[in-house]
């Protein structure tokens, strides 16, 4: 049996398709994404705390590149980074009647051969984004929007750095996978003092460990690593703040795919066995979406949306899991899973559908299977995959906003191995 691959976050290097690609705001508020017009990719914002989801489109005077990145702001703004030549540029989109107005921020430059930036993760408050950039022996964490007079550099870490996972809701304790000396380990960059950097997860001397998502409300910690299968990425779990060790699920191998956690319910303060994520699971028959929590011992595995822009979703504190897809109906919309408890897990079907998108809502998907968009051939749901498992639902939830906790990252260092893999 083939054991799974883990996938670290990605580092918008080489992301795919940019129409599957979607920044959220921490919030939930607002979305952005590069869309296609005709042969042209430009930038478009989707607005997701209303009463149904719509897209504004925010076109420039010329077609956008596929690599341009953008990301929502909690104003409402778009913040786009294009690269002219060695030459990063930040600015501002906003609708403005008919046309799309800019506001220009300024310019980052990497003159270095080899050097790559890319923006990172909606920061917590949504009103400032950050950028790293990744040189062949130091990464740079600049301050793009929030600044007073442009880009601002605010630390320096020695080694080449990828991932960025924010461990507060202050947006100040950012956690970087750092390569250095030939291994990986996941550091701390104190953004308040300064760039002050700390270990966060260092599981063994020989291993690559890097973090993949945190929350800040539980502490709960998604990680991957080598250590308890030298040579082999295996996904785990952690609390920060816990002196326990990282636990490494073997309901989380799932055979010939590749594993990606992408969204942790927030909210659940002081019970992060109780949070539920989310996981973009890849395999032979395509991409679905898996449900689970540490306190649990089985994954449930559900057909995704048709149109699901792939990896991109969020879960309100009522543990509703919200994903954006885009169809040729319904170019702006999300579908809302609630996925069951318990440990009887399993590749579970989806049943009651409320497909959230332009022209009303609870409308259910094509062929009325409860998921919007038939299964199709090969879908590891219709091949029966599914059966003797509890049922999930789609369903609409209103969010309660979490209530900020704050705690001081503590580093997962040298834990005992012959404790890690659980069942």
């Amino acid at each position: 049996m083939t054991a799974c691959a883990i996938e670290p976050p990605s580092t918008g290097e080489d992301d795919g398709v940019p129409g599957t690609r979607c920044a959220i705001t921490v919030d939930g508020a607002y979305a952005a994404r590069l869309a296609l017009g005709g042969d042209s990719w430009f930038p478009e914002r989707w607005t997701l705390d209303g009463p149904e989801p719509y897209a504004v489109p925010l076109p420039g005077n010329q077609p956008e590149e596929p690599g341009t990145q953008v990301q929502p702001m909690a104003d409402g703004r778009v913040l786009i980074q294009r690269l002219v030549e060695r030459r990063h540029t930040f600015s501002l989109l906003y609708p403005t009647g008919p046309g799309t107005g800019e506001l220009p921020l300024g310019a980052v430059e990497c003159p270095e051969p080899g050097t790559r930036l890319r923006l990172l993760p909606p920061a917590p408050g949504g009103v400032r984004a950050y950028a790293l950039s990744v040189g062949p022996r130091a990464t740079a964490v600049w301050l793009v929007a929030g600044c007073a007079f442009g880009p601002e550099l605010l630390a320096e870490v020695p080694g080449r750095c990828s991932g960025g996972v924010w461990l507060d809701r202050g947006g100040r304790m950012l956690a970087l996978d750092r390569e250095l000396g030939g291994r990986t380990k996941t550091v701390v960059v104190d953004l308040g003092r300064g760039g002050e950097i700390s270990p966060l997860l260092q599981i063994a001397e020989g291993s690559d460990d890097r973090l993949l998502l945190a929350d800040p409300d539980s502490g709960l910690l998604l990680i991957s690593s080598d250590a308890p299968s030298p040579g082999q990425e295996r996904l785990g779990w952690g609390v920060m703040g816990s002196m326990l060790p990282v636990r490494f699920p073997e309901c989380l191998r799932v055979p010939d795919c590749a594993v990606t956690p992408f969204a942790i319910q927030p909210g659940q303060v002081l019970m992060p066995e109780s949070c539920a994520v989310a996981l973009r699971i890849d395999g032979p028959f395509g991409s679905w979406v898996g449900t689970w929590r540490p306190a649990e011992r089985q994954v449930c595995h559900l057909p995704a949306p048709e149109g699901w822009l792939t990896g991109s979703g969020l879960w309100t504190p009522d543990g509703v899991l919200r994903l954006p897809y885009a169809t040729g109906e319904v170019p702006c919309g999300v579908a809302e899973l609630t996925a069951p408890r318990g440990e009887a897990g399993g590749l579970g079907t989806a049943g009651g559908t409320a497909v959230v998108g332009p022209g009303g809502t609870g409308a259910p998907g094509p062929g009325g299977t409860g998921v919007p968009g038939d299964a199709g051939p090969g879908d590891p749901v219709r091949d029966g995959m599914a059966a003797g498992v509890p049922e999930a639902s789609w369903q609409a939830a209103e969010p309660d906003p979490p209530g900020p906790v704050t705690v001081r990252p503590v580093p997962l260092q040298q834990a005992p191995l012959g404790r890690l893999v659980t069942k």
